[in-house]
This record gives structure tokens, C-alpha cells and sequence, in this order.
């Protein structure tokens, strides 16, 4: 099996050569630096874009995805389909996100593709 991953926002492209199996999840909690979390609470009075809390959230994202790929490989899956992320929680410097979908076995081609875009190579 490939190491490549392959993620969907979407439904499985040809279901008919997809196995789509088991619902997955992962989540992360980042926290955040207990100085600049104080410099972003003053910007916050001000106005404008809270650059710490965007970065933490982008952080915090990126992991839980990783976890999701990582326990979809432990499976013996090779793809994620359905993939949601649910709304970022930012409580107290910490900021929280899960992420869910399900994992599948995407059927090689002959050439030994598995490009999900082109339905007609999944065989």
C-alpha cells in the first residue's frame, strides 16, 4: 500500500470501487503561550486579526488531521472520505478541534493508481 494518503472532503468518487469502511475521528487541544495570549486579549480590545489565535487554530487543525491519517493507516486504510472538521473552540488559551470521517480502500487501477479525481483509474 502506498504511504500516500488520500483525503476527501466528499463522498467516495466511484463507490462501486471504493470499500468505504469505518467511521473515524481525532481531535487536538493546543494551548496557547500565556504571554501572548495577554498581548492578543489587548489586541482583542483594539480590533484586528488575533494572528496568535489564527496560527493556534491552523496548528491545532493540521495535528488532528495527522492523527486521523495515522489511525487510518494503523487500519489498513489507504484513503479518508466524508472528511468534516468541526467548529474550533478557543476557551481559555486552549483551543480545541475534532475531526471525522470515514476510512476506505481506494482499489488500485492496473497502472497502480489510486488518483480519486479520475474515477475511470480506480478499477
Amino acid at each position: 500500500m502506498s504511504s500516500e494518503m488520500i483525503l476527501l472532503t466528499t463522498a467516495a468518487p466511484d463507490e462501486a470501487r471504493t470499500q468505504v469502511g469505518a467511521f473515524l475521528f481525532a481531535s487536538s487541544v493546543c494551548a496557547a503561550n500565556v504571554v501572548r495570549d495577554i498581548k492578543e486579549n489587548i489586541k482583542n480590545l483594539t480590533g484586528g486579526n488575533l494572528h496568535h489565535y489564527e496560527d493556534l487554530i491552523e496548528r491545532s487543525v493540521a495535528r488532528a488531521m495527522e492523527r486521523l491519517g495515522e489511525k487510518a493507516r494503523a487500519l489498513g486504510y489507504n484513503g479518508i472520505v466524508n472528511i468534516r472538521i468541526s467548529h474550533p473552540a478557543v476557551v481559555d488559551g486552549t483551543v480545541s478541534v475534532t475531526v471525522y470521517g470515514n476510512g476506505c480502500v481506494f482499489v488500485r487501477s492496473q497502472e497502480g493508481e489510486t488518483t480519486p479525481g479520475d474515477p475511470g483509474a480506480l478499477k
